[in-house]
């Protein structure tokens, strides 16, 4: 993008008065086109998806989806700014990270800077971009709160999973495969990343192309000298590890 090409901007936040500031803050910027509105995450997903913008102005704490979800479902390359009232916690993960973020009640001066992050973002060479979503999403939430739900999205369609749902999870690539009450869900996302999200009481890593919730396990077979199966509830048979196979134990013998 260059200095002179028109930015096309999405505003999502729940509160109409918030997304009117944004508007009239956003009206002394003659280079910036305001495409679309949203008022809840699975708007904005639709609408981010389908518009490319190349600018989001999004609130965190929302219905529906927040907005570390439709970070995880949106493309990578958009430029986001946070428009958000986050505790000091969340706004040290956001500096660490290099995302610009305005905490409200912000004024005209601070929402300025922000914008003029956010066209160096766009105006910097390609590859340079936000960290993976999910990366920000752990770094940003307060020690020991772990993911509730899984959030996926297939074409139009935003699927949330429940972790407590969750029976397993194999790594294909960059991408996380989703076992889920005998649907099968991709998502595009590492496993480590994934596996940090998660309760570590509740989900173990048995093997480094697998992750699997303790309550979905019925036992543990031998398999070769150095490995284990472990047979689900639903006969499943996944491989574990003799490191995976030492994390479980260690978590099995301490309930």
């Amino acid at each position: 993008m260059t200095d002179t090409e028109l930015i096309r901007a999405v505003l999502v936040d729940d509160e109409e008065l918030a997304r009117r500031v944004l508007r009239e803050y956003l009206a002394s910027s003659p280079a910036i086109e305001v495409v679309a509105e949203c008022a809840n995450g699975f708007d904005a997903v639709k609408a981010i998806s389908e518009l490319k913008p190349d600018l989001v102005f999004l609130d965190v704490q929302m219905p529906k989806l927040d907005g570390f979800e439709v970070l995880e479902l949106i493309d990578r390359e958009v430029a986001v700014i946070f428009v958000t009232a986050y505790d000091a916690y969340a706004m040290k993960a956001f500096d660490a990270h290099a995302i610009d973020y305005l905490l409200k009640p912000f004024s005209k001066d601070r929402f300025e800077v922000a914008l003029d992050r956010a066209r160096q973002r766009l105006h910097a060479p390609s590859g340079t971009g936000a960290p993976e979503p999910a990366v920000l999403s752990v770094a940003a939430r307060p020690p020991q709160e772990y993911a509730q739900r899984v959030v996926v999205k297939d074409g139009a369609k935003v699927t949330i999973i429940p972790v407590d749902k969750l029976d397993y999870v194999e790594a294909q690539d960059d991408y996380v495969a989703l076992h889920s009450q005998k649907h099968n869900y991709l998502k595009q996302q590492t496993i480590s990343s994934l596996e940090s999200m998660l309760d570590p009481k509740q989900f173990v890593r048995i093997h480094r192309s697998c992750i699997v919730n303790l309550e979905r396990i019925a036992k543990i077979e031998p398999y070769t000298k150095d490995s284990r199966l472990a047979i689900l509830n639903d006969g499943t048979q996944l491989p574990v590890s003799r490191s995976g196979y030492t994390r479980l134990t260690a978590l099995l013998e301490g309930r």
